[in-house]
């Protein structure tokens, strides 16, 4: 009797891993746009220190040609077109890192859903094998009389 619901749980557990890993892939597999490909590349160098290194050598030099050029003051302080500038950076930025966020919130949601379903069938296993022990016990305490 216990052989056949361990070879069930099995199975049962077989088929949800089966049909996650399949999930999983595609989402991981599926093809990326080229759109795609250059948000998450964008993603990952602006959330680098290499950005913020390049972004301040930028802004210092940009500061600094603007406060010493005798001639041709493109951006005399407050800086009018660097703010300008640095705006429409975020301006562009902005959706393209949510973007990425987003396919990656979707890959975290097919492994949360993985998880939930791995952990109600080790639940139901538990379950099974803490009827198995309460029918031993029993069938101990039976030899036992």
């Amino acid at each position: 009797m216990v052989k056949k619901k361990e070879n069930s749980g099995k199975k049962k557990f077989s088929r949800i891993n089966n049909k996650l890993e399949k999930d999983s892939h595609l989402l991981h597999k599926r093809k990326l746009t080229l759109g795609q490909k250059a948000a998450d590349k964008l993603t990952r160098f602006c959330g680098s220190w290499s950005f913020i290194f390049l972004l301040s050598i930028f802004i210092s030099v940009w500061i600094y040609l603007n406060l010493t050029a005798y001639f041709y003051r493109w951006d005399p302080w407050p800086f009018i077109i660097l703010n300008l500038t640095l705006s429409c950076l975020a301006a562009v930025q902005a959706p393209i890192i949510l973007m990425s966020q987003n396919r990656e919130e979707e890959k975290e949601k097919v492994k949360v859903e993985r998880d939930y379903l791995v952990d109600k069938e080790a639940e139901r296993e538990v379950e099974d094998m803490q009827k198995d022990l309460d029918e031993i016990k029993m069938l101990i305490r039976n030899l036992k009389k």
